[in-house]
């Protein structure tokens, strides 16, 4: 099997961001009505025995009652190194076997992390969606600084938000959830337009956190995915 160097694989991972980037739409391609499923995605990460490892969480949440109906997760060896800029080629294969476990079939995926908001407008919310086939939103913790662009904060009320403007582009938002809490970045990561994927996630914030419930969960869950994996590994 042919191993890339660091060099060749960044060359290869920019030409298939390159790539998928001209096939990305912000616009919404579905009906208010259509979104009756939405997944929240998150990925945790440890070592052992000199080998890196990840789990992958997906929590799937009725829109309308904002109840879990399905969670699973998968877990496996990762191989591909962490490089800034190509988080999703580490993290997509895991994602991928996680969703084939799925029952239900989400109509949306958010995921812990960033669509557009990246330098190439590529993070994983946006890889991702090209091979979920479907709508996707990035909902990130912290700020990924590009071209040493810093963020405005928004006031301190739920639901403000200022743009993240990067060469007269709107790259995403940061977005105070609620009130006296740090803000977190939304972006779109594909077939969704910002004003809706700001209030799908203002849609699933509830009094426990700043984040939506999706996310939130999925971040939960890989924590206590680890936890069972590291003592089984």
């Amino acid at each position: 099997m042919l191993v890339l160097g660091i060099d060749e694989m960044i060359l290869n991972f920019t030409s298939q961001q390159n790539d998928l980037r001209e096939r990305i739409s912000l616009q919404n391609n579905f009906l208010k009505n259509q979104i009756n499923l939405v997944a929240g995605v998150d990925i945790a990460y440890w070592s052992k025995n000199n080998k890196e490892y990840g789990a992958c969480c997906i929590q799937v949440f009725d829109f309308s009652s904002k109840k879990l109906v399905e969670q699973v997760d998968y877990m496996n060896e990762i191989t591909i190194p962490y490089i800034s800029g190509f988080l999703a080629f580490r993290e997509l294969p895991l994602i991928l076997e996680a969703v084939k476990k799925l029952k239900t079939n989400p109509n949306l995926y958010m995921f812990d992390g960033n669509g557009y908001l990246h330098k190439r407008h590529m993070g994983i919310a946006t890889h991702a969606s090209f091979y979920l086939d479907k709508p996707t939103i990035g909902v990130a913790k912290t700020y990924y600084k590009i071209d040493n662009i810093d963020f405005i904060m928004p006031e301190n009320i739920a639901g403000a938000f200022t743009d993240i403007v990067i060469d007269g582009e709107i790259y995403g938002r940061a977005l105070r959830s609620r009130k006296d809490v740090k803000p977190i970045f939304v972006s779109c990561g594909n077939w969704i337009d910002l004003d809706t994927a700001i209030n799908i996630t203002m849609h699933f914030i509830e009094n426990q956190s700043r984040l939506p419930i999706t996310t939130r969960y999925a971040d939960l869950a890989t924590r206590q995915a680890r936890k069972l994996h590291q003592r089984g590994i």
